[in-house]
């Protein structure tokens, strides 16, 4: 299978169908640093090697992971390998803040990340002290000054997206993406009209946490056990416990199914899903903590599924996702 590479919104740029989510560089640095081991930079920079290597043409960041620690430990592993293609997405941290500081704290960004430049910048969350509209005015500003290439949101609801674009487009700046929690176990997306809003914007649909945390890896169901060994608040949450895990064990077993003939694993089958369900609109940022799992992501896009596969993948999910 010849790897393609999907439109980002309008823009006129393109990506891989995999990037690399990079919340897990962050040092334990932050609140939200604490969820995941600290990682020493020798080992990211392999992570971000492999990465390129199998064919992975950008990554994603944000100022939150570690304060930018994770931008910077980014930044140190790029200079490792030949990346000179290689596009950055990140975010600015919009809690306690008005829109002002989108501009005031963007020189942080491009310093952590330097030399390499921004390439989509995104508002992390609908939860600043001032308008989108406000929000994207400053976003739109950077563009303009040529900062960044291309304005992105995350986690931002239908309507919201509708705004956000709106307020881009009487600037003459496409709105490119929405990165939004989705994956087979979490299809919500799907019914609150998220998906059917981006697709007439014409927005890519950014899914994190595409293997629910590793549930749909099938590593919790082959050994339980490895539950207890997890760092963070993980195994407290609901998907972690024995009840979760036998409920959603027949798609599991699905995955399993049908990765076993090409020689694929489940994570890289729902991965495929996710990525060809719905043509290029949808691309998805899974992380790795390891170099096997950065060249398992990407192998994910080699994964050839038929209609077949895709449709029984998808009814499964149905009826047991959450």
């Amino acid at each position: 299978m010849t790897q393609s590479l999907f439109p980002l919104g309008r823009t006129g740029i393109e990506i891989t169908a995999i990037g690399l989510g990079c919340w897990q560089f962050s040092g334990g640095k932050g609140l939200a640093g604490r969820y995941w081991k600290a990682l020493e930079q020798p080992l990211v920079n392999e992570i971000v090697g492999a990465s390129v290597k199998s064919g992975v043409n950008w990554f994603d960041t944000a100022e939150a992971y570690g304060l930018g620690r994770s931008e910077e430990a980014l930044s140190k592993a790029l200079a490792t390998v030949d990346s000179s293609e290689t596009i950055i997405a990140t975010k600015w941290m919009p809690f306690f803040r008005f829109a002002g500081s989108i501009g005031d704290t963007f020189p942080r960004r491009a310093h952590h990340l330097s030399p390499y430049p921004v390439t989509l910048h995104q508002v992390h969350a609908p939860a600043s002290f001032s308008s989108i509209e406000r929000q994207m005015d400053e976003m739109a500003d950077l563009v303009d000054s040529g900062a960044i290439r291309s304005v992105g949101v995350s986690n931002f609801s239908a309507k919201q997206t509708r705004t956000a674009h709106a307020a881009l487009q009487r600037r003459g700046v496409p709105l490119a993406s929405n990165q939004v929690r989705y994956n087979l176990l979490d299809r919500g997306i799907e019914s609150n009209g998220l998906l059917e809003t981006a697709r007439e914007l014409g927005v890519t649909v950014i899914a994190y946490s595409p293997l629910n945390q590793g549930i749909l890896t099938g590593k919790y169901h082959r050994d339980p056990q490895a539950v207890k060994r997890l760092r963070g608040p993980r195994k407290l949450l609901g998907s972690f416990r024995p009840s979760g895990l036998e409920r959603v064990r027949p798609l599991i077993e699905l995955l399993v199914g049908v990765a076993e003939a090409p020689g694929a694993s489940p994570a890289q089958v729902s991965l495929a899903w996710l990525t060809r369900r719905h043509g290029t609109s949808v691309v998805a940022i899974p992380g790795a903590s390891s170099v096997s799992q950065a060249e398992s992501n990407a192998g994910s896009m080699r994964l050839e599924l038929s209609a077949e596969q895709l449709d029984e993948i998808d009814a499964v999910s149905r009826r047991v996702a959450g």
